[in-house]
């Protein structure tokens, strides 16, 4: 089974979500979903029809996003480099798609990172967000999620978050 939804192209919490699958799951899916909900939203669907049209439609939209978050990636990426590599202090990825960069921070200092962020004003998303249930088992992982702000304001919360996680990595490896 796979599953699909329009929800970040067009507009977040108004997307259409869809599904592929065999004629045995679909059909399952079919027979529990009718008694959960009276119908789709045949309007939205429409307007979503008539906005991305088809395939390339969808391409062309998509070419769009990446020219408008682009620059934000790769000003996370220029700022984790300069302030990060080889230091030890984290390790992160380098998406090639999607809406988010994932940050390891070193083991049992995620919580602390984001703490700190938030005491100086910025704010991250939960720690373990993306673990079932929030809970990361060795409290390292941070979704960055820089689509939302200018790059301005991304650029300062960036210094932000890397005084933070290089203040939380030093006290770690003080001698208490």
């Amino acid at each position: 089974v796979l599953f699909g939804s329009t929800s970040k192209i067009t507009r977040a919490g108004a997307g259409i979500s869809f599904l592929a699958g065999s004629a045995i799951n679909l059909d399952n899916f079919r027979n529990r979903l009718r008694v959960m909900t009276i119908g789709p939203d045949k309007i939205n669907q429409l307007r979503h029809v008539q906005f991305l049209r088809d395939l390339d439609g969808i391409r062309a939209h998509m070419r769009k996003h990446a020219a408008i978050l682009r620059p934000k990636f790769d000003l996370v990426q220029e700022r984790l480099s300069n302030a990060l590599a080889g230091t030890g202090m984290g390790s992160w990825t380098t998406p090639r798609g999607g809406y988010f960069v994932s940050f390891d921070a070193l083991p049992g200092l995620a919580s602390r990172i984001i703490r700190l962020a938030g005491e100086a004003g910025v704010k991250l998303t939960p720690a373990g967000a993306t673990f079932p249930y929030r809970r990361d088992p060795n409290d390292t992982n941070i979704r960055l999620a820089p689509t939302f702000p200018n790059l301005a304001d991304l650029d300062q919360a960036l210094q932000v978050f890397l005084v933070c996680v290089q203040l939380a990595s030093i006290r770690q490896r003080l001698p208490r």
